[in-house]
């Protein structure tokens, strides 16, 4: 299952972040600048240079369109369904789903178009920025629901100014009015929004607290299956019931099979989460979307 590498530089990445905050001279301090860096400027780039690129519209994708958000929904209610038990609803648990909740929904983009162009070519490609265009915002609003609801944030402030929010409407925007930026522009908010994905890895390795992870470890299982479980496994039956194309339906059950989005992370520190806890599920979602991923590929191929 050669898609299995395809995630190891990701955990790799996470590790030596780990590695040089714990053992060298860039502490906890530099990290902290440098998540403020990926939160405020790399990730609103890369956010907006891709849903620029991306084609929103297109009948041949509109169940593919369907299908992805609906997954997403799905794994939002499941992960908020935890909070109805009373364990869950209390405090100090609470506190630890209104920042790991996000897991159990969002994804990594940067791994989701790595593996669309290996499964299926430009066209794969095509069809995940599409996905990813209309399913960041949905994510980016729901995660910051609870995060300001329990940060005593006023949540519509919070999602006015969230630099993410903004980043993927302004591309939403861009994109609707058919701005095209000269070359130059796009090729500086490309290079700028590349440094995204190794930097925030780095920044997860860095805030990796393992013993954030005993406070809450059920909780963490049970948002880590329904990201790497139930959503993979909803996905499948979508895609037989929307009766997608053979190409359409591994991209579906791909994207609700990737590991979680490194800015989880960025996101619950910057608005006074539980940071190392978040940190712990996204190296954890890293580490088993290597093994899980492959295999729901493998079921769809003989399901």
């Amino acid at each position: 299952m050669p898609d299995i590498l395809l995630l190891l530089p990701d955990f790799l990445l996470i590790l030596s972040g780990f590695l040089l905050c714990r053992f060298t001279a860039l502490n906890r301090s530099v990290w902290e600048a440098a998540e403020r860096l990926v939160y405020y400027l790399l990730f609103p780039v890369l956010l907006f240079n891709s849903i620029l690129s991306s084609p929103l519209q297109s009948a041949s994708t509109a169940r593919l369109a369907l299908a992805g958000p609906a997954t997403i929904f799905a794994g939002i209610l499941l992960a908020h369904s935890l909070l109805l038990l009373p364990a869950v609803a209390r405090a100090p648990l609470n506190r630890f789903h209104a920042s790991g909740a996000q897991v159990a929904f969002r994804f990594n983009s940067f791994i989701a178009l790595a593996l669309a162009e290996r499964l299926q070519g430009a066209q794969g490609v095509a069809w995940v920025a599409l996905l990813i265009a209309l399913c960041v915002p949905i994510c980016n609003v729901a995660a910051v629901w609870p995060l300001a609801r329990h940060g005593g944030h006023a949540y519509w402030r919070e999602l006015s100014r969230n630099p993410l929010i903004i980043a993927t409407l302004a591309g939403l925007s861009a994109n609707l009015a058919g701005l095209h930026l000269p070359e130059a522009a796009t090729l500086t908010l490309h290079r700028i929004g590349v440094a995204a994905l190794p930097l925030g890895l780095m920044a997860v390795g860095a805030g990796l607290r393992f013993g954030a992870m005993k406070g809450a470890g059920w909780l963490a299982a049970a948002l880590l299956s329904i990201r790497h479980g139930l959503l993979p496994l909803l996905a499948l039956a979508l895609a037989a019931l929307l009766d997608l194309p053979t190409g359409q339906r591994a991209l579906l059950v791909m994207f609700a099979a990737l590991p979680t989005a490194p800015s989880a992370y960025v996101l619950a520190s910057r608005m006074g989460g539980q940071g190392p806890y978040v940190a712990g599920l996204v190296t954890l979602s890293t580490l088993l979307g290597m093994f899980t991923l492959p295999l729901w590929l493998l079921v769809l191929k003989f399901s």
